[in-house]
């Protein structure tokens, strides 16, 4: 039975959101007459009243989702430009992973489904539509089972995955009901077989990557055990499977394992996982394995499901020749114990493997001459490296039982313990004082971000990004089980933090934002950006950034921009020819401080009408 169309008109009610802005007593109305993949009329619109001393909220003020709201007070010799909407064929573009360059590149190690950028002038500058008939996705937890057709009208994995329960097409709606190719009777009973191996439910594994992730039912479900994936999958011939993951509500880019580093600090993830993700793990001298090898921490898990374990059983179901899969899987084996990881499980299709604590366990290997190890200081040096063929060398332990790297509370108590990377002082100019002065100060900056925004923890907010992490105040100051938030560590920042991130037991990625973003349109519902603008000052367009956040952004998402006020002006200038309406708002320490933080609200709009687009 199909459910009710979530864009149907009938289905609209009204919803109405006091915002109080700090000294000034300044108020958004946020309301609206919106149509919403959940029925609720949700909207952000923005206007803008201002009161008198006694701050009441005129509970009664509110107006339709397309009304153009406040967008400032520039005069007519000031006016912006106005950017128009690039044509409907570029709905789902995704600059850096276009299919048609893509096709310009070789094959041979999956090089042509890497990163390629458009060159400066092959640049849009435009707005990216959203699809006729895009609605606002269905909360957390229904976003999980269910997601709006309209919002990504794919039916290729319906037919092609029919049988493996990956996706199915209902009416106006994809349902998702929690298989894959691995685990066709559904993700739950999956894990629980994992978890009779792995601590999973504990809070020992929080940080999860899952290689090749389809439309990641695997970290969908691993949400309830309170386990944070980061799921990737390349835009391939499985059209929109990372939307369909995002529009699910579930941490995921595109990317894929080919001839580059993997955007992710050294030892990041307590767990890593491939079901049937057709990486060939033994080739290259098992490099790919090595790369997983450098982003798993010390006692991390591999779980590998699908050829060739147990290919004695499964070759003529596999059509694949019992010599070939016994020849690939002894491939694996060798490179497992030159990782010197332990093999811990194997039953049915499923095998097991743990890294070892520390390089005490490994010292034969210190002789062996097939080992080749990575030049130390040059484990988190990612960004468009090649993969190295070198085994990444744990960090000094003074003990045989000593987790190399320092071991981890259990979460939630690691949020805010001492990251060990701080403690033991690897992050120059970073002090264990400095780092808990910064979680004060984004505990307080947050706390000001929900007076001014107060949907921010109410489950409107799923899928949120903060462009300049820092140390993952922002996001440790917001968690909840609402939301989750990916953490960017600039590749031009002053110091990179992204291993205390992921030792806060958080998510993250490395990025440039000169350049797009490895997502598809329409990714986020929140973005947070705190000094992002006054560090790529002279790096390249602030126009071109706004516009990739334009594009990542849900139409009626939001924008929290927290800069110089010099800086802000500039973005306020060029938001005004974007469709968003904005605000500029005082610190919450005063007006004399000189950062201030800009509140933005694309306005929502789709493919249709009397447009006129950019050409």
């Amino acid at each position: 039975m199909a459910l009710k169309n979530p864009g149907d008109g009938r289905t609209r009610s009204w919803v109405q959101i006091f915002v109080v802005f700090g000294l000034c007593c300044f108020f958004y109305i946020l309301g609206a007459w919106q149509r919403s993949g959940f029925g609720k009329g949700d909207s952000i619109a923005l206007e803008i009243t201002k009161h008198g001393a006694d701050c009441n909220i005129i509970p009664s003020l509110s107006f339709e989702t397309h009304h153009a709201g406040d967008i400032g007070n520039a005069g007519e010799s000031e006016k912006p430009e106005s950017f128009k909407p690039c044509p409907p064929r570029y709905v789902d573009y995704t600059p850096c992973q276009d299919q048609k360059r893509a096709m310009t590149f070789p094959r041979n190690n999956m090089i042509y489904r890497e990163r390629h950028c458009p060159r400066e002038e092959e640049k849009l500058h435009c707005l990216v539509p959203a699809p006729e008939g895009y609605v606002t996705p269905f909360p957390w937890p229904k976003s999980r089972d269910y997601v709006p057709y309209a919002n990504a009208p794919y039916k290729a994995l319906t037919v092609e995955k029919a049988i493996q329960n990956w996706i199915q097409y209902e009416g106006n709606v994809f349902r998702f009901p929690g298989g894959g190719t691995q685990f066709p009777q559904g993700a739950d009973k999956y894990i629980d077989q994992l978890a009779d191996v792995i601590p999973i439910t504990n809070g020992t594994v929080r940080t999860a990557l899952d290689t090749g992730c389809g439309v990641a039912s695997w970290g969908a479900y691993l949400w309830s055990r309170n386990v944070l994936a980061m799921s990737f999958a390349p835009r391939d011939s499985h059209e929109a499977q990372v939307q369909f993951a995002l529009e699910r509500g579930v941490p995921a880019v595109i990317g894929v394992l080919g001839t580059i580093k993997m955007p992710y600090p050294s030892r990041a993830f307590d767990m890593a996982h491939c079901s049937r993700c057709l990486i060939p793990w033994g080739a290259n001298d098992g490099m790919y394995l090595k790369e997983v090898d450098r982003v798993l921490r010390p006692g991390g898990y591999w779980i590998l499901s699908g050829p060739p374990i147990n290919w004695r059983i499964n070759y003529k179901a596999w059509q694949r020749p019992k010599e070939e899969l016994e020849a690939e899987q002894q491939k694996i084996e060798d490179v497992t114990k030159l990782l010197c990881w332990e093999k811990k499980h194997e039953q049915g299709e499923i095998a097991i493997w743990q890294k070892r604590v520390n390089d005490d366990s490994c010292r034969s290997r210190q002789d062996d001459s097939q080992v080749n190890f990575c030049k130390a200081g040059e484990a988190n040096d990612v960004w468009y490296k090649k993969m190295d063929e070198c085994i990444t060398p744990y960090p000094d332990v003074s003990s045989p039982d000593e987790v190399a790297g320092g071991e981890l509370k259990p979460f939630p108590e690691r949020l805010y313990d001492i990251p060990p990377r701080i403690a033991s002082g690897s992050v120059p100019g970073v002090s264990v004082e400095m780092y808990q002065e910064d979680n004060n100060i984004w505990k307080k900056h947050v706390s000001a971000y929900k007076k001014i925004n107060r949907l921010i923890d109410s489950g409107r907010y799923r899928n949120i990004l903060d462009m300049n992490a820092g140390l993952g105040g922002f996001a440790a100051a917001i968690d909840s089980s609402k939301l989750w938030v990916m953490n960017v560590m600039p590749t031009i920042a002053e110091k990179d933090t992204l291993g205390v991130i992921y030792e806060r037991g958080l998510i993250g990625i490395y990025h440039d934002w000169c350049e797009a973003f490895s997502t598809y349109p329409r990714t986020y519902d929140l973005i947070h950006a705190h000094g992002l603008f006054s560090l790529y000052k002279d790096k390249c367009s602030i126009e071109d950034i706004l516009l990739e956040m334009d594009r990542i952004l849900r139409p009626e998402g939001a924008v929290i921009f927290r800069d110089e006020v010099d800086v802000l002006i500039k973005v306020k200038k060029i938001t005004a020819g974007m469709r968003w309406d904005t605000k500029m708002v005082d610190h919450e320490d005063g007006p004399l401080v000189p950062e201030k933080v800009l509140v933005a609200v694309k306005q929502y709009w789709t493919v249709g009408g009397n447009t006129t687009y950019a050409r």
